[in-house]
């Protein structure tokens, strides 16, 4: 676990929305449950939540009705902006404070102005899960590590619909880039910040 720095650090939370995790990649409530406790953890902390959400217009204005991977969406008038599908599942919601995100692609940098929140907040260094390990999280893996950012992925609060994939992502893929922590690892290292001396 890279130590932890509040004034650098910012937590991304990505594609938590109730079609998502319900539908596309089901999530068991200990996984909830356990992305919950992160997030308060680091409100407590003074860093900053960023949520970063799929949202399309009614009618999926922004979506090729006859080819590319977001069609399907379109045809089950999915992730529509204000639809309770879109919402955050209400386990992991934000809160006042928090930032939310909209993107139109896969990645939390595609279509999105997540680069922007980032620079204004000073923040180089992410701590990042979302769903799906091979979707959201692995774009936004490469092009954080394109633009130079230090990473590190809460392992145990991404999903994938092939478990085979999450693993090979998360112990081999990302190792270089962003290395793995489970949850209790990294409010550990977010409970040491409590307990160390002034200068430390």
């Amino acid at each position: 676990m890279l130590p932890v720095d509040p004034a650098r650090t910012a937590v991304l939370v990505m594609d938590y929305q109730q079609d998502v995790v319900t539908h596309f990649v089901p999530v068991e409530d200990e996984m909830l449950q356990r992305a919950a406790r992160v997030l308060e953890r680091t409100r407590a902390a003074g860093i900053p939540v960023i949520y970063v959400v799929t949202h399309f217009r009614p009618t999926h204005p922004e979506i090729v009705p006859d080819r590319g991977l977001f069609r399907s969406l379109r045809a089950a008038n999915q992730l529509v902006e204000g639809t309770p599908g879109a919402a955050v599942h209400s386990a992991v919601a934000p809160v006042p404070g928090d930032v939310v995100v909209t993107k139109k692609r896969v990645g939390a940098f595609s279509g999105s102005d997540l680069e922007y929140i980032l620079r204004a907040f000073g923040r180089t260094h992410l701590v990042l899960f979302g769903v799906a390990t091979s979707g959201v999280v692995l774009s936004t893996v490469r092009a954080a590590a394109d633009l130079d950012y230090d990473m590190q992925i809460i392992a145990d609060c991404c999903a994938d619909r092939d478990e085979e994939v999450h693993r090979v992502l998360i112990g081999k893929i990302f190792k270089s880039m962003a290395p793995a922590v489970s949850a209790d690892e990294f409010v550990a290292a977010l409970d040491r910040l409590d307990t160390a001396s002034p200068g430390e």
